[in-house]
Parts: structure tokens; C-alpha cells; sequence
């Protein structure tokens, strides 16, 4: 953009909004991870409860859902699908009839290293550009963002 009066370049309007920059890195980030796991039949929303339900034995379907902001139905579908690649296991709580733990099986647990590695290497792509010290104080910025807006729900897309 020319400022007409003195020939000079203004800032776009856009680029001084720390919003805008947060969401080109994270839709890039985010693209290239997500198309890295279709490569492998998964979706964000599938590697997302495979480490939820590693990290929290015995968690109930709800208790999924409201971790990753998700509604009954949606989990349910996204559970359905680890379930029938047999990555998941439903048994019945012993506690409430109407509720099943979840946990991963033999195959589930194998496959977390792979699908970790793609994480890792993803993030190394894209944060390379910045010493670990940055990388430390990016993630420590955006923690307080997070904390500061309570938000909690794990992202899924």
C-alpha cells in the first residue's frame, strides 16, 4: 500500500495484528501435520484421543469428549473409527453401567512412537528457525495466553 503523500509503504493492516501472524504459522503447522497423518489413514482428531486415552487410563467416552471440546456424537464416530482399525478397546466400568473405558491396544500403543516421531519432526520443520531458548519462550508465551483465556480443550483441527 502507497501512502500517496509522502511515497511511502504502509504497513499492511493485517500483518499488525499478532492474531494474523499466530494463525499463518498455525494453519501451516497444522496443514502439514494433518496431511502427514491422511498419509497414514488418521486424522488429528484420531491421533489427539490415541494420546488422551494413553495418558488417562480407563477414561470414559465423556470424559474424552470434554477434553477435546467435542460433542458426544463426534467422539463417539472418531472412537468407532480406532475401534474398528483395532487400535482401541471399549470394556465396561465396573462402576457405572452406562459408561465403557477406554484403552488402547497392543497395536494402539505400538503405533504412538510413529505417529510422536511425525509430531516431532513436523515441529522441528517449521521451529528449526529458532534457537531452543526462543522455542522455550514461544511455548511458555503462548502456555500463558492459554492460561490466562482458561482455555483448556485440547485442539483437534
Amino acid at each position: 500500500m502507497q501512502n500517496s503523500s509522502k511515497g511511502e509503504t504502509s504497513p499492511n493492516p493485517l500483518q499488525i495484528h499478532l492474531g494474523y501472524w499466530l494463525r499463518l504459522v498455525s494453519n501451516q503447522v497444522s496443514g502439514s501435520f494433518a496431511g502427514a497423518l491422511q498419509e497414514r489413514q488418521l486424522s488429528v482428531a484420531e491421533w489427539v484421543a490415541l494420546n488422551q486415552i494413553e495418558t488417562h487410563p480407563d477414561i470414559t467416552a465423556a470424559s474424552l469428549a470434554d477434553a477435546m471440546g467435542m460433542t458426544r456424537g463426534a467422539i463417539s464416530k472418531v472412537l468407532d473409527k480406532l475401534q474398528t482399525k483395532e487400535w482401541l478397546v471399549r470394556t465396561p466400568s465396573q462402576h457405572d453401567s452406562r459408561a465403557n473405558l477406554l484403552a488402547l491396544t497392543r497395536s494402539g500403543k505400538r503405533l504412538l512412537p510413529t505417529l510422536t516421531r511425525i509430531a516431532n519432526d513436523n515441529d522441528e520443520h517449521f521451529f528449526a528457525a529458532l534457537a531452543t531458548s526462543e522455542r522455550r519462550e514461544l511455548r511458555r508465551l503462548l502456555q500463558k495466553l492459554a492460561d490466562a483465556h482458561q482455555i483448556s480443550t485440547v485442539p483437534v483441527d
